[in-house]
């Protein structure tokens, strides 16, 4: 039984945030004090270790649901296929549906049941639930798709990853600028095509890392609002990915029965371009390897980290011909792989 990806789709939102948008911006560090650097200086830092330079938020009359049915809409054109036919719906996000200035995240009913209402699918036996991962929810929801068509509950899967992180962001926080919004899809389905998903591999470290992301209140301090919002310890997330991440690629292609120089292309979540890197050279000294140049394709210094969406909308990306000198072939041999909050790491070896 093969198992492939038969169509994808993505929403990019319009609204592009550019790094100067945040010159005026007041930071603070996480006690409340200030910071001793001009944000002509933080913001240059900051794109020098993240490789951003802007990043996409949505318009304020759009939510999370909205822009996972937009994608969800283009995979299935893609494919060619009837919604009618979907068994699963599998949509990754972490905070739900949170409407342009409140503070509450709505997630009753789940995201993926208004994605199948917006899809109008009528179909009861058409099953929608949402998946709750970190970063790496999309990989998970494609493993956990993978394992229903292998098992016979399943044909047919439409998993996506969705996330509005502008909604969830602390002003007043440095790491505000990292994260973005976006969404991606794609149609897994049971083929006679060869290729598929070769092997996977994922992994949950909370005995000490559970608190590495985590949601906390802003650094302005004297503010009355009991709003959270996301943060995170990045100087722990870099060590502790930098230590798991290329392990968890070699342990998933180990287990696949192909070798290094097989693999075409590394689609790798877009945390931190520094970080990604610093992964993926890791993974290639494991085998005694230099890095090839062109493997791991980027797109955060456009989109900037927009969680479980970065690495469905970059596939989609590379399918249409929208990165520059990036292609995947049919038979290409690539990898998919993410780390986030949990902390929660996984990867795909695939063949296209």
């Amino acid at each position: 039984m093969n198992i492939k990806i038969t169509g994808t789709g993505s929403y990019i939102p319009s609204t592009i945030e550019k790094n100067e948008d945040f010159y005026n911006h007041e930071f603070l560090n996480a006690d409340g004090s200030k910071i001793n650097s001009p944000n002509e200086v933080i913001v240059h830092k900051f794109k020098a270790i993240t490789g951003i330079e802007e990043r996409r938020y949505i318009k304020p009359e759009l939510s999370n649901s909205d822009i996972a049915f937009y994608a969800a809409e283009k995979a299935i054109a893609d494919a060619k296929i009837d919604k009618e036919t979907l068994d699963y719906i599998i949509v990754a996000h972490n905070y739900g549906d949170i409407k342009n200035n409140t503070e509450q995240s709505d997630t009753v009913p789940s995201i993926a049941s208004r994605v199948k209402h917006l899809l109008q699918i009528k179909n009861p036996k058409c099953v929608g639930y949402d998946l709750l991962f970190g970063c790496p929810g999309w990989i998970e929801g494609l493993i956990q798709a993978n394992a229903f068509i292998k098992s016979g509950l399943a044909k047919r899967c439409l998993v996506i990853g969705s996330e509005t992180l502008s909604r969830v962001i602390d002003k007043h926080d440095r790491d505000s600028m990292i994260y973005s919004d976006g969404s991606g899809a794609v149609i897994l389905e049971e083929t006679s095509e060869e290729g598929g998903i070769i092997s996977h591999e994922s992994a949950t470290f909370a005995l000490d890392e559970a608190h590495f992301i985590y949601f906390g209140k802003t650094n302005k301090q004297e503010t009355a609002s009991q709003r959270k919002y996301i943060k995170m310890y990045g100087r722990k997330i870099y060590e502790f990915a930098l230590t798991n991440v290329p392990l968890a690629l070699k342990s998933c292609l180990d287990k696949s029965g192909y070798a290094i120089d097989d693999v075409k292309k590394i689609l790798i979540h877009q945390a931190n371009e520094k970080m990604d890197e610093a992964i993926v050279n890791r993974f290639y000294k494991l085998h005694n390897m230099e890095t090839p140049e062109g493997i791991m394709p980027m797109s955060i210094g456009m989109l900037g980290n927009s969680s479980v969406a970065t690495v469905p909308t970059l596939l989609d990306m590379i399918l249409k011909g929208k990165l520059e000198n990036q292609e995947i072939h049919k038979g290409d041999i690539i990898m998919f792989a993410s780390v986030g909050a949990g902390m929660n790491i996984n990867a795909i070896v695939y063949k296209y």
